[in-house]
């Protein structure tokens, strides 16, 4: 008894031993991201620029999986399923917040199945014109808009996105009677702005900034409170709609379990590229802002984010899927 005692004592004390050992070591062979998103979006631009700057600072390939599906559920549920070892991560957005009010059965839990390691980026949304239309300014809309309550129409693509719940979030603080109209498609949506069929539009500026260069498309405020380095001199949505401030962002987490040293080895590497001017640049040529934060810090933005997005949704009355 005494031997079977010491036997299994000692291959705990083993295992103990093993976990530090592990984490000192890591990473020594490649680590897979799983995104929800397909390839050539925003998100997975970001994704791909910090994972081949992670390979080169810590020696391993960072690898990026595509694996698309509403509610960022298939990346998630791939990411448990490869374990908390350290080797799959996962990238959460603004998206996954909202998808957490979409669904009655998201089949992941962001908050209690995953543990955050930083931020990586973030960017604003360009609420714009048509080049030619008689606005110049967000302000110029909104009194338009109340001086013809349902004549003016915001177009966003699909319901539930972050763009589309943003103008639900925008008309409510505003107070102002605009339908929204959902386009299956950017290219769609910018089409029908430049067209006139819309009077406003909410989406990503990298995804219009040809069309504001060529004149097509006019900028006239953007969705975070801060200045904007990509479309410098734009005033914010804030200036008229005092408090909003909705800026879309991602971040890397892992499933629960993972060794702390492992996220902290992470975080620290994240800190030091994303503050290096190499990787600064690199994401603010695609319109994103570096955004290195504490694990506290993200996980307090996702759960800042739940409630809202969750508050909006159901203020608007959109079916739970």
């Amino acid at each position: 008894m005494f031997n079977k005692i010491a036997g299994a004592m000692s291959v705990a004390v083993a295992l103990l031993a093993a976990a530090p050992l592990a984490a000192q070591n890591y990473p020594d062979h490649p680590v897979r991201i799983t995104i929800p998103f397909a390839p050539g979006g925003v998100a997975d631009i970001t994704t791909r620029i910090v994972a081949d700057l992670l390979s080169q600072k810590l020696g391993q390939n960072f690898l990026v999986e595509n694996q698309q599906s509403p509610g960022g559920i298939a990346a998630a549920r791939g990411a448990l399923a490869g374990g908390n070892d350290g080797y799959t991560l996962t990238l959460f957005t603004n998206g996954t917040a909202i998808s957490v009010g979409q669904f009655k059965d998201l089949r992941y839990d962001p908050i209690k199945q995953f543990v955050p390691i930083s931020g990586l980026g973030y960017f604003d949304f360009a609420f714009a014109t048509a080049g030619d239309s008689p606005y110049k300014s967000l302000g110029d809309f909104l009194k338009a808009a109340r001086e013809k309550p349902g004549a003016l129409n915001i177009g966003t693509v699909a319901v539930g996105s972050t763009q589309n719940l943003s103008a639900e979030l925008f008309k409510s603080m505003a107070d102002v009677d605009a339908p929204i109209v959902p386009y299956r498609s950017t290219p769609e949506l910018l089409l029908a702005t430049i067209r006139g069929d819309v009077g406003l539009v909410i989406e990503a500026p990298a995804a219009m900034k040809g069309n504001f260069d060529d004149g097509k498309l006019r900028p006239l405020a953007i969705s975070g409170a801060k200045p904007s380095s990509y479309l410098p001199g734009v005033p914010s949505v804030a200036q008229f709609v005092p408090g909003f401030d909705v800026p879309s962002w991602n971040a890397l987490f892992a499933p629960a379990g993972v060794s702390p040293a492992i996220i902290e080895t992470l975080n620290k590497t994240l800190r030091e590229i994303l503050a290096s001017p190499a990787a600064t640049k690199k994401l603010l040529d695609v319109g994103i802002t570096a955004y290195p934060t504490t694990p506290g810090e993200i996980e307090d933005r996702l759960k800042f984010e739940i409630k809202r997005w969750t508050d909006v949704i159901e203020k608007a009355g959109i079916p739970k899927t």
